[in-house]
């Protein structure tokens, strides 16, 4: 859940769904929670707690979000779908719930797999 803030500004390499989807998870509890602070503090449900919230999560958000789609052999330019009214949205949740790509990619390795076996390591 918290492997996006580990990787804040690494944009490169691959995340899995686990990664991304559990970072969303987290993201949807602070923002209503965001919401809520605004709501009983200003009677507003957007106000100063929700936009620090998003504006300290955009980065992490974006680079699982280019991850995401690295592990599924796309380059991060399909973000910019996400633009198209509706549909935009509609084939990023498509490309997000689909599996990564199996083995390694352009984009590197499996994410979460490592690189040596520990009996290699240990031998």
């Amino acid at each position: 859940m918290f492997q996006a803030y580990k990787r804040y500004f690494d944009f490169q390499g691959r995340s899995a769904r686990p990664e991304y989807w559990l970072f969303a998870l987290w993201l949807a509890i602070l923002y209503l929670g965001a919401m809520l602070l605004d709501r009983m503090i200003f009677h507003s449900p957007v106000g100063l707690f929700y936009g620090v919230v998003v504006l300290a999560n955009l980065i992490p958000s974006l680079a699982v979000g280019f991850r995401r789609l690295h592990d599924t052999n796309r380059s991060a330019w399909w973000v910019l779908i996400s633009l198209v009214p509706l549909v935009g949205g509609i084939v990023l949740i498509v490309f997000n719930c689909l599996p990564g790509t199996p083995g390694p990619n352009r984009f590197g390795s499996v994410p979460g797999v490592r690189e040596h076996d520990l009996q290699e390591t240990f031998a």
